[in-house]
């Protein structure tokens, strides 16, 4: 079953039921638990722990790859050998990239590009029976490269799929600015709602709050370990 992903806390509490019910009617041998698990791999990569305050936050950003030819070369950067179909650097010798992070807002909007230019190439790509989510994980429109920008990574393109599929217009050429910023604010309230469910059931493990401080506290062993590698 592909739950539903909603950008407003409403929406998500008032269908909490109404989902659950058809998860058990598609998966007899489950329990609330499971759904509950479900809905936190979905919602918890939008927020992260705040060690400042104990508490999870919105967080809605994507690593990227960026290509461009630089003047000089910079610590920290690497060549791009290749970015997704295999296509390789030879071509452009001088090119590099660098990891950044970006707000999913820009990552949608870099993706309903990517698929408006395709489909203004192709007179008949949106013609009443499709529409912009038709070529939303399209292998060929997604990992498209011209040379420098965003190049995108197919698998994690997979992660937020549900994301874009509720956030994307069905026509049209920008994202709604207004409808993000409700998303932000309601994201933390939903993990909260997730949370406090998994709380009643005693499944405290399987928090949001607990994989993200779990993974907060990881990056932080991380990075002191590879500080003292360095010196």
């Amino acid at each position: 079953m592909e739950l539903p992903f909603y950008l407003h806390f409403k929406d998500f509490e008032s269908h909490y039921y109404d989902n659950l019910e058809k998860w058990f009617e598609e998966y007899n041998n489950t329990s609330e638990i499971d759904y509950l698990k479900a809905l936190a791999n979905l919602y918890s990569p939008y927020v992260y722990y705040n060690f400042g305050d104990d508490s999870v936050q919105a967080d809605a950003s994507i690593e990227i790859k960026d290509c461009f030819f630089p003047y000089h070369e910079k610590i920290g950067i690497s060549f791009c050998t290749h970015c997704e179909k295999g296509i390789s650097s030879k071509k452009n010798p001088n090119q590099v990239f660098e990891f950044k992070n970006i707000s999913m807002m820009e990552y949608a909007q870099h993706i309903l590009d990517k698929i408006n230019k395709y489909c203004s190439k192709n007179n008949d790509a949106l013609n009443g029976s499709k529409n912009i989510l038709d070529y939303l994980n399209n292998y060929d429109i997604i990992t498209s490269v011209e040379g420098v920008g965003y190049c995108i990574s197919y698998n994690r393109h997979q992660k937020v799929l549900p994301f874009l599929k509720a956030y994307l217009p069905y026509y049209g050429q920008t994202v709604n600015m207004a409808l993000y910023k409700d998303f932000i604010f309601s994201i933390v309230d939903i993990a909260e709602f997730i949370d406090r469910k998994l709380k009643t059931i005693r499944a405290f493990e399987h928090t949001i709050y607990a994989r993200s401080r779990a993974e907060a506290k990881f990056r932080v062993h991380m990075s002191r370990q590879f500080l003292t590698l360095c010196n």
